[in-house]
């Protein structure tokens, strides 16, 4: 078998259940917080379910991950997003943020999940040698990639989390500029990766995971 397909099929066997996981609460998150807030979209839409079938986004959750894996190594992936209705929220703005804080807060609450599973893998000694590594990865990988996804969704760039936050604190004149800048979003992303401007953020996603670990 070769090298770079084996090691492609080992990390997606431990990147796929925290991945889709990650992924799916996240924006089953968002879809509850606004059901909570008085807008029953996504719950008439049938989208207030884990399964992940109703949440797979073709490019977002197949193509790039499955790209990423190949090329370095790494996944990272994106679900279809909920949709919100802000008319039906009972105090629009206010709410509105909340339910954009409460996907990145859904990932932080998994990350510390998987931390209790990975100390809970770490001091069972009854496991075999081979089922101590396979869940230790796992767990290790969903630490890492739940609080990259909330951090990264909390930067004030439309149309992630922050950005919609963001969106909601000004004005409404430049918030409509900042709707005008949803298309270009993952441009920005993609040019501030390159620039190296989102080292930070990578940091911050060690320090915090190193932390949990």
């Amino acid at each position: 078998m070769d090298a770079k397909f084996a090691s492609f099929m080992q990390i997606l066997s431990v990147a796929l259940i925290p991945g889709l996981f990650a992924i799916t609460v996240h924006e089953v998150a968002h879809g509850w917080a606004a059901r909570q807030l008085g807008d029953r979209t996504a719950e008439l839409l049938g989208r207030l379910t884990l399964n992940p079938l109703r949440h797979i986004d073709p490019l977002g959750t197949v193509a790039v991950p499955l790209l990423m894996v190949w090329a370095t190594g790494f996944i990272f992936g994106w679900a279809k997003p909920v949709p919100v209705n802000q008319r039906n929220l009972r105090q629009p703005r206010r709410d509105m943020m909340l339910v954009s804080l409460a996907g990145p807060m859904a990932n932080l609450l998994m990350a510390t999940g998987w931390a209790g599973l990975l100390a809970m893998v770490r001091a069972s000694p009854g496991l075999f040698a081979g089922a101590v590594t396979f869940l230790a990865s796992m767990a290790i990988f969903g630490i890492l990639i739940n609080i990259l996804l909330a951090l990264f969704n909390l930067l004030p760039i439309p149309p992630l989390d922050g950005g919609r936050v963001l969106r909601e604190l000004v004005p409404e004149w430049l918030g409509r500029r900042l709707d005008s800048m949803e298309r270009y979003g993952l441009i920005i992303v993609l040019l501030l990766l390159w620039i190296g401007a989102l080292a930070p953020l990578f940091a911050a996603v060690n320090a915090i995971a190193g932390w949990l670990m």
